[in-house]
């Protein structure tokens, strides 16, 4: 009998043992090893594939009528990313295509159409034709921390897909809001999850895609399960609003607490596009009319007549971390955690983890983190901030991510902090320093140049004690989405399982 590892995920072909017995990594399975006939082995040979829960979900589905993705669909295929930005992008929605990319389409169907990116027209019709989408593709993401998510393109302008999502064009006969529905249970979900291979940077291919089963009950039943999904969306929208109506509601309370009257947004639009600016009005070696809006100096002015201080008079230390690509090194399965911009979030650290070895991170030394650091997001994403939970353990992070370490003994209340770089206060100012470029980003001076408002501590304490009883409430909303979701998961099973 034969023991492998889960990361070594091989089975010599050459053992003529009936049986396999695979031991999996502590942090994939409870039930570490079990043992498989060799009949049953088929087309992975990797023990995640064959873990006891999606052998049992497996056997369910044996006793139902269903059909494959490849037997549904007329084309299966996903896209590629241009190289060059410059020459294959247009910051003119108007006269672009919309390239949609994992994070950009929703399980209801819906897309941000004013937050995408936008493809030159001759881009989409020339170098990425085979990936256009049509009106009701069915979407996968398929690499990455998104990887899982599913929805349904339901728009009929003209879009495209880059390389982290396959989409499915289904042949007619075919509900595809039934196919949707059944993609977000624990049944779609375990078999998509199962097909994942779980390395560094999850990935599946159109191949996999392809062999997914669906049970297929009558038109009446699917009409059922249509009807339970879209009234536990209904729910997870109302619910969602309610909460980010009461996050909407931190930075007017802030305001109004420190007694702060902002200027409108240097986002918004601009009525007098046309203004001047003295030769000693211009400051931080910056010549560009972005950075001298009037609306950022009336920013500036009111800050300056409060009780603040810069951001500088609060750090010890602020550094950042780099890419460990640009050695040769490679990210492993197992290790220390690496974290990109994209795990950071004021709630903490989430999404998928890529790792680095103990070597590496020992050398990337002044980027190792404890726990309890400070970490702001200055490329890219602009202006996270969050404290690494202490409990977290060791970590580190790219150079997009500054560690903060503060000084002690000052007279700050942390979680009030986080609470004003998180605000508009600070997320304004943190966008004026930024150079329109294709990458936005700050460095370590502007990131100290912030000012941070400072009343007395007690009223700091305040202040921070109502932020996070906002939260909750929002975060007890979002936990009653999942809580409709899963009982719609729920029932949507009972019916297709009988």
């Amino acid at each position: 009998m034969d023991f492998h590892e889960l990361r070594q995920g091989f089975i010599p072909p050459n053992t003529e043992n009936k049986m396999t017995t695979f031991t999996l990594s502590p942090t994939l399975n409870k039930n570490r090893v079990f043992i498989l006939q060799k009949s049953e082995i088929e087309m992975r040979i990797d023990p995640y594939f064959y873990i006891p829960k999606f052998k049992d979900l497996e056997a369910k589905l044996k006793t139902k009528r269903t059909k494959k993705i490849s037997e549904i669909a007329s084309k299966i295929f996903s896209g590629s990313t241009p190289l060059s930005k410059g020459d294959s992008y247009t910051d003119n929605p108007s006269e672009g295509i919309p390239f949609v990319r994992s994070g950009d389409f929703n399980i209801d169907g819906s897309i941000d159409f004013e937050n995408l990116v936008y493809l030159k027209p001759e881009i989409h019709e020339k170098q990425l034709k085979s990936s256009q989408l049509k009106t009701n593709d069915l979407l996968f993401a398929i690499v990455g921390a998104t990887i899982g998510k599913v929805g349904v393109y339901k728009s009929d302008r003209n879009a495209n897909i880059n390389q982290a999502i396959c989409a499915v064009r289904i042949k007619e006969g075919f509900n595809i809001d039934f196919l949707n529905a059944y993609f977000q249970t624990s049944i779609g979900q375990g078999l998509i999850d199962r097909i994942k291979r779980p390395v560094a940077r999850a990935n599946i291919n159109l191949d996999e895609i392809a062999t997914l089963p669906i049970i297929l009950p009558d038109e009446k039943t699917q009409k059922k399960i249509i009807d339970i999904f879209n009234l536990s969306l209904e729910q997870k929208k109302q619910n969602e609003a309610e909460a980010e109506e009461l996050l909407a509601s931190i930075d007017e309370y802030l305001l109004n607490e420190l007694g702060i009257k902002l200027p409108k947004s240097a986002e918004s639009t601009v009525k007098n596009r046309i203004f001047t600016t003295s030769i000693n009005q211009l400051s931080e070696n910056r010549f560009d009319p972005y950075y001298h809006q009037e609306s950022f100096k009336q920013l500036d002015k009111i800050l300056s007549s409060k009780l603040f201080s810069k951001f500088s008079s609060l750090i010890e230390v602020i550094t950042k971390g780099e890419t460990p690509l640009w050695k040769g090194e490679t990210y492993v399965d197992e290790g220390i955690p690496f974290l990109k911009v994209q795990n950071i979030s004021i709630d903490g650290i989430f999404g998928e983890i890529t790792y680095i070895t103990k070597e590496l991170h020992d050398s990337m030394v002044r980027s190792k983190l404890q726990g309890g650091e400070l970490l702001y997001t200055m490329a890219g994403s602009i202006g996270i901030a969050t404290y690494l939970p202490k409990d977290f353990g060791e970590a580190n992070i790219n150079q997009a991510i500054a560690k903060i370490i503060l000084k002690e003994n000052i007279s700050i209340n942390k979680d009030y902090l986080l609470e004003v770089l998180n605000s508009y206060i600070c997320n304004i100012q943190a966008k004026r320093f930024l150079t329109v470029s294709a990458q936005p980003n700050i460095n370590f001076e502007q990131i100290k140049a912030i000012k941070i408002p400072l009343p007395p501590l007690e009223k700091q304490k305040e202040i921070a004690k109502h932020i996070n009883s906002i939260r909750e409430q929002a975060r007890k909303l979002k936990e009653k989405t999942n809580g409709a979701l899963a009982s719609a998961s729920q029932e949507i099973e009972a019916i297709l399982l009988g």
